[in-house]
């Protein structure tokens, strides 16, 4: 039996804390299987990342510091990924299921020989001497016990679903790494990364999220009823599907099951009806309130805490009214 390999998240040279989620679920798998774990990280001058990743309980910290990693390529990064592994003896490979984790983890998967877990949300146990894990599908309605048969498993899961590992007071061995993803057959060059600059928290990380719907009309009315409400809450802004489809908003903003997961302390949903493919993405917050005109929209049956009304009047009044209690 192999260790785990947790593959590490760096986003504007820094370490992704969702990562932290992914060494926890190595952490649960250790102790299903009593096998100790490494985590692997590449990118450009990551010697604090590294340092940092160091007192979570790792057996090594793998480190490619090379300036071909400064961006995320996914030639070049699965080669390595793969190699570390190889290297390691590793039966598990693992990640969050990112943009980064959803794009990287499949192709390590195929030069490993692997079969696939992802988006998982938990580890139910053992069958037969392999681990079971449990995962949605079909947006959320059915929930699946997996097993994979491979030697080799590849696994992505929902940083929603699984604490962030505390770090110890012991630090792990950092090693040097080149795992020849430097050197791919497939010709790598970055262009350039489009970022939605934005002072708010990250949507995925945020403890209070704040989502509004295509009730809210058109793309002016979205962010007038939004932002203040937000900024009462200090929390990040979302949107269903069909508030981004009609134009309102980014696509970076959506939640869903085509967009983004997010389990926060506090989620309130603004004109959102409550369709499945939403759901999927935030059904798993802590606390959910809703605000819709609608008394029987869907999204009141998941809802904590619901409120019928006009959101162009009673949003506002309830930013006003947070501000004034905070103040």
């Amino acid at each position: 039996m192999g260790g785990i390999l947790v593959v590490a998240e760096v986003r504007d040279g820094k370490l992704f804390s969702g990562t932290l989620s992914a060494v926890q679920f190595a952490q649960q798998v250790g102790q299903q299987t009593g096998a100790a774990f490494d985590i692997f990280v590449a990118g450009s001058n990551i010697g604090s990342i590294a340092e940092e990743l160091s007192y979570y309980g790792a057996k090594k910290v793998l480190v490619e510091d090379n300036p071909v990693f400064a961006h995320y390529l996914a030639p070049g990064f699965a080669a390595s990924v793969a190699a570390a592994a190889k290297q390691l003896g590793s039966s598990y490979v693992a990640g969050t299921a990112t943009t980064f984790g959803k794009d990287l983890l499949p192709r390590v998967a195929v030069r490993l020989g692997a079969g696939m877990a992802s988006e998982v949300t938990e580890i139910v146990g053992t069958r037969n001497g392999r681990l079971v894990f449990k995962r949605p599908m079909w947006a959320g309605n059915i929930v699946g016990h997996v097993v994979v048969n491979t030697d080799v498993v590849v696994v992505s899961v929902r940083g929603t679903d699984f604490d962030k590992a505390v770090k110890l007071a012991n630090r792990s061995e950092v090693v040097p790494f080149t795992g020849g993803g430097a050197n791919t057959r497939v010709q790598q060059r970055f262009i350039s990364f489009e970022q939605t600059a934005s002072e708010r928290p990250d949507l995925t990380e945020a403890a209070v999220v704040v989502a509004g719907g295509r009730g809210l009309k058109d793309g002016p009315n979205f962010f007038k009823i939004m932002e203040p409400l937000a900024d009462s809450l200090n929390a990040a802004i979302g949107a269903s599907r069909a508030a981004v489809d009609a134009g309102f908003c980014p696509n970076d903003l959506q939640v869903g099951q085509t967009g983004k997961v997010v389990a926060p302390q506090l989620y309130v949903a603004v004109a959102i009806s409550g369709a499945i493919q939403h759901l999927a993405g935030m059904k798993n917050s802590k606390t959910i309130v809703a605000i819709n005109k609608d008394k029987e929209a869907p999204i009141f049956q998941i809802a904590d805490y619901g409120l019928v009304g006009d959101a162009f009047k009673v949003v506002p009044e309830l930013a006003d009214a947070i501000k004034r209690a905070r103040s």
